[in-house]
């Protein structure tokens, strides 16, 4: 038996990307189509600071859907993934106060254990998008951010 050569697990790895990106894209879509489908849900994960609420909920939600349809084209993947990092800093603080505060967690009906699982999601997020953004990586960062998706996958479909 032959070992499998590193060209081999190159176009493996890059395909790999490639679903990663279209799955991600879906992913970004719905959350922002489920912003209009569901909007109680993401209207209580609005710090309260924050007024205009209802536009904060669809803007953002047009954002994931634009974004997530510019994901996948590679004349716009770029952008769109630099514009899925920024989302998300943004966002965070929508996570923290889910976390600090119990008026979300009633709404949404989660524990603050579950609160706080959320809070480092963030960050694989953050790396996929930015792995999404770049043409070409080292094989270990590629391999890093399968694993990465794989979780996040994982995790986001039990929720």
């Amino acid at each position: 038996m032959q070992p499998i050569n590193s060209e081999y697990w190159s176009e493996l790895i890059d395909r790999f990307k490639i679903f990663s990106i279209y799955t991600i894209a879906l992913f970004y879509i719905s959350a922002g189509v489920t912003h209009f489908t569901n909007y109680d849900f993401f209207e209580a994960l609005v710090p309260p600071v924050l007024v205009f609420k209802s536009e904060i909920v669809y803007v953002s939600g047009v954002i994931e859907i634009v974004l997530g349809l510019l994901l996948c084209f590679k004349k716009t993947r770029h952008k769109a993934a630099w514009g899925i990092v920024l989302l998300l800093i943004i966002v965070f603080p929508a996570n923290l106060y889910l976390y600090f505060s119990d008026v979300p967690k009633e709404a949404l009906g989660i524990s603050i254990n579950q609160a706080f699982i959320r809070l480092p999601f963030q960050i694989p997020l953050l790396i996929i998008a930015y792995w999404h953004s770049i043409e070409k990586s080292s094989k270990k960062f590629s391999i890093l951010c399968t694993f990465l998706f794989i979780l996040t996958v994982i995790y986001f479909l039990s929720i």
